[in-house]
């Protein structure tokens, strides 16, 4: 079953529900003691478990360090407070998955029993690594809570105790999972890609926190990719002269590398509006920041940084001859709509860095807002591809043979030229290391130079599919949001062919406005908030003072109602506000 059906089975499911999962048995809908007996009723129920994948939206609208929009999100600008609720502190989709796993042993069917009681330990073990993400310690619960349960009362256990269960919940969906390829539904691959993508962040979170574990958890993600890349025959998808930008634009998944997507049909009514964020002058105008696109190599695999004044190059030199995702991901000169053939240069009264983004964009007759349905990629084969390789890099146990089963598997997907190991060591990018355009906490040993060429390969390959604000939280490279936000180099007052195409795409005027022309972009001089007096990159949110806290922006706050409802049982976390003057 597509997705997409499955969403209109979930909302005709639980439109009849009326009561609360997290405390009451939802008598309404179901007889906890006669029903859960055949597969289809134990289909039925389990599929409101997929409404907690991520949406579109979470990958389009990725704003983080490396995607700058029109207004920057609390976490960015460091801004944050305590909230009194908060959706993410949420264990409603936790109640429904206990409740189904106390009931699940009355399907008469033992083989379909394990199947449904791995796709909701699955989802119990994606539940609470969205929750240690976030909180860290939280309570571990594996059975149904009624309204009179002390449970509801109870206070956070560690983090490394529940990643212990964590691990047995995935370990059982990998096992009694199906085997079979289903981009629509879980399986056993889905449950492998989960497992390397959640101990993968577990074991460089500890490692660069300074917590105990790290190198279990680095193992277990490795032993995961590993299997997968071995046994499940997923690959990379190379259809199309533009295979990178093809993959997430097309109508149904690719099921050669994806692994499972969320669907969208207009003929359901479910769209989202990708397009129309990166297109429309009224959106959130998001556009790559300049030293990202630096991090992107030249075609030959060597460095763009390495090029002497590479920071002066204007916008049609700086975009040749570099690795061609980036043409594929923004922007570039001899960029045509999808089914049409007018060359169109970035269209600077849609974006705010000059770099605009085109991944997820199809044809412009879904430009306007809540209308794109094009499949949304949520595992894929790339991933754990990477995966596989930063987990053993960083437990220094990768080799070439390693990369070439992996990454660079990644990269030839656009013939870029693979990673030489011996090489990346002996010669770590500076421009990687620097405290303002790299990563300085990257740990420094015989592997520092690979490391910091697979974070570059995760940058390039995963960028806007909602990867990077964690990836900078486990990396304990938070400051990164407190560097200055660039776009573009612009020389001042002048007409602009940006992708020298022949026509004026840009004017950037001072004093009185000129008269206007077709297809051109009018841009006032002192609104542009250059680097120099008059020439200069754009700066972007210069105004904003944006502070990261070490002491405590790596975890969320725990909402206040949370710690009154349990007597200040539960605790804040470290650097929070606490709550003073009340008495527990």
């Amino acid at each position: 079953m597509k997705f997409s059906h499955i969403m209109l089975v979930v909302i005709l499911f639980t439109m009849t529900a009326c009561e609360d999962f997290l405390v009451r048995k939802p008598k309404d809908q179901l007889s906890p003691d006669t029903y859960f007996r055949t597969e289809m009723e134990c289909q039925l129920f389990t599929n409101n478990f997929y409404t907690i994948l991520p949406a579109a939206s979470d990958f389009y609208q990725e704003d983080d360090d490396y995607v700058i929009p029109k207004s920057l999100s609390d976490k960015v600008k460091g801004t944050r407070v305590v909230p009194a609720t908060a959706g993410t502190w949420n264990w409603n989709m936790l109640r429904q998955i206990n409740f189904f796993l106390a009931h699940s042993h009355q399907c008469e069917d033992n083989e379909v029993r394990e199947r449904y009681e791995a796709l909701a330990r699955f989802f119990r073990a994606y539940f609470y690594f969205e929750k240690v993400k976030r909180y860290g310690d939280v309570a571990w619960v594996d059975e149904p809570i009624d309204a009179n349960d002390e449970t509801l009362y109870r206070g956070r256990d560690p983090r490394a105790m529940v990643m212990e269960h964590v691990l047995e919940d995935i370990d059982f969906a990998i096992e009694n999972l199906p085997s079979g390829k289903d981009v629509y539904r879980a399986t056993k691959w889905t449950a492998l890609a989960l497992k390397s993508r959640i101990f993968l962040f577990e074991g460089t979170f500890r490692k660069y926190h300074g917590l105990e574990g790290w190198e279990t958890c680095l193992q277990e993600a490795a032993n995961a990719a590993s299997r997968f890349i071995k046994e499940s025959g997923y690959g990379i998808y190379k259809s199309t002269t533009t295979p990178y930008q093809s993959l997430f634009t097309l109508a149904e998944s690719d099921r050669s590398e994806v692994i499972l997507t969320r669907a969208y049909k207009q003929s359901l009514s479910l769209v989202h509006s990708a397009n129309e964020a990166f297109t429309s002058s009224s959106s959130s105008h998001s556009g790559l920041a300049k030293d990202v696109v630096d991090m992107y190599l030249m075609s030959d695999g060597s460095r763009f940084t390495d090029r002497p004044q590479y920071g002066m190059l204007d916008f049609h030199d700086e975009t040749q001859d570099r690795d061609p995702r980036l043409s594929q991901t923004i922007r570039t000169p001899g960029y045509t709509r999808i089914g049409e053939t007018d060359l169109l240069a970035p269209d600077m009264a849609a974006v705010t860095t000059g770099y605009q983004p085109i991944k997820y964009v199809c044809e412009s007759k879904y430009d306007s807002f809540q209308s794109s349905e094009n499949d949304m990629p949520i595992f894929r084969t790339a991933e754990v591809y990477l995966n596989y390789a930063e987990a053993k890099a960083e437990l220094e146990q990768l080799t070439q043979a390693d990369l070439d089963m992996s990454v660079n598997k990644v990269r030839a997907r656009v013939s870029m030229p693979a990673i030489n190991m011996d090489e990346a060591n002996a010669n770590p990018d500076p421009y990687l290391l620097d405290a303002v355009t790299g990563y300085p906490n990257v740990t420094r040993s015989a592997f520092t130079g690979v490391i910091l060429e697979i974070r570059r390969e995760r940058t390039v390959e995963l960028i806007l599919e909602g990867f990077r604000y964690w990836d900078l939280m486990r990396w304990k490279e938070g400051k990164r949001f407190e560097r200055p936000f660039k776009g573009m180099r612009l020389d001042g007052v002048g007409e602009y062919d940006l992708d020298e195409n022949g026509s004026v795409d840009l004017v950037v005027y001072e004093g009185d406005a000129p008269a206007t022309s077709e297809g051109v972009v009018y841009k006032k001089l002192s609104e542009l908030n250059l680097t120099g007096e008059t020439e200069g990159n754009i700066v972007l949110h210069e105004d904003i003072v944006r502070t990261f806290d070490e002491s405590k922006d790596y975890l969320y706050p725990i909402p206040t109602e949370d710690i009154v409802l349990t007597q200040g049982v539960v605790k804040q976390n470290p650097g929070w506000d606490e709550m003073d003057g009340l008495d527990f």
